[in-house]
């Protein structure tokens, strides 16, 4: 009897054996997906330098160069790169302190029904798929800028709205938790000081959430810059240098979306878009490694 009771207590029990299996599933679960991001990344990167290794083409003349015409084996990969930037930057400016104006609206000015009421309007307005964005941009947009400032409409400015749209609220919603995040010990040191509502929210409170509201800033860009199908349909693609905003042009992602279909596997045409791919996820990288950098900057 005794010696049962010993093993009892001794014994591993239930609550540590549901830990050992948790802890089990969550390793198996860290592998998997590891093995996939690592499959994923050595498999863009075997299929990007292909046209580089294989068919010997200068890394050089591919990101400098200004001539994408593949039938001609001209593969000038600069008119696309500056595209995307150009776009996914101005989308960006422009949305930030929109979100930041809306956020501070919500948490620092109005009253919790409306705070009840625009909360979940913007949580929806995140999970809109990207093609109503683009239908919208197609129909709205672009024939206003038409109207507006002649030629197509189409071009580096529709497509800037509309990436505008697609992130605004994405934005918006991690602003408003950011602001949220800060200690209400601030807002009441401040009022106690004698600052004025504003002066709380300039000096204390934007300050505060600084690092996160440019967290936000960052996610919202790094979606922008991988969006394919909504710029797809109001950019124009034509896969020359833009001089304007209201010229037409071609990002990386809506080459890749137009031409993957239209090559054969291992030709220097198909090559040449996985390089185009393997170049979005360095920068998709790059701007997840930035939202890192700038969160452990925040902590401390």
């Amino acid at each position: 009897m005794m010696d049962k009771l010993k093993k009892q207590l001794l014994g591993p029990s239930a609550e540590s054996k549901q830990e050992l299996l948790g802890k089990l599933v969550s390793y198996i679960a860290i592998i998997v997906i590891g093995g996939l991001v690592g499959t994923i990344l050595v498999f863009l990167t075997i299929k990007g330098v292909a046209l580089f290794n294989n068919d010997h083409f200068s890394l050089w003349q591919f990101l400098s160069g200004v001539n994408w015409q593949p039938s001609h084996h001209l593969y000038g990969a600069l008119p696309m790169i500056a595209a995307s930037f150009g776009v996914t930057v101005l989308a960006g400016m422009v949305a930030l302190p929109l979100a930041l104006v809306v956020a501070l609206a919500l948490t620092e000015m109005l009253s919790k029904k409306i705070n009840q009421f625009c909360q979940p309007l913007i949580e929806l307005l995140v999970g809109i798929p990207s093609v109503v964005y683009g239908y919208i941009g197609l129909t709205v947009v672009v024939p206003n800028l038409r109207q507006l400032f002649g030629g197509t409409g189409f071009g580096l400015l529709a497509a800037a709205c509309v990436l505008f749209l697609m992130i605004l609220p994405t934005m918006t919603s991690m602003t408003i938790d950011s602001l949220r995040a800060v200690p209400k010990q601030y807002r009441m040191a401040s009022t106690g000081l004698g600052a004025t509502r504003w002066q709380t929210i300039i000096r204390v409170i934007i300050p505060s959430a600084r690092s996160d509201i440019f967290t936000a800033m960052v996610f919202g860009m790094s979606r922008a810059f991988g969006e394919a199908l909504a710029v797809q349909m109001v950019v124009g693609n034509t896969t020359i240098m833009p001089k304007g905003l209201m010229d037409s042009a071609a990002t990386l992602t809506s080459v890749i979306t137009t031409g993957i279909g239209n090559t054969v596997m291992g030709t220097p045409s198909n090559n040449a878009l996985w390089s185009l791919a393997l170049i979005l996820l360095i920068m998709s990288l790059a701007f997840n490694l930035l939202i890192r950098v700038v969160s452990r900057k925040g902590a401390r």
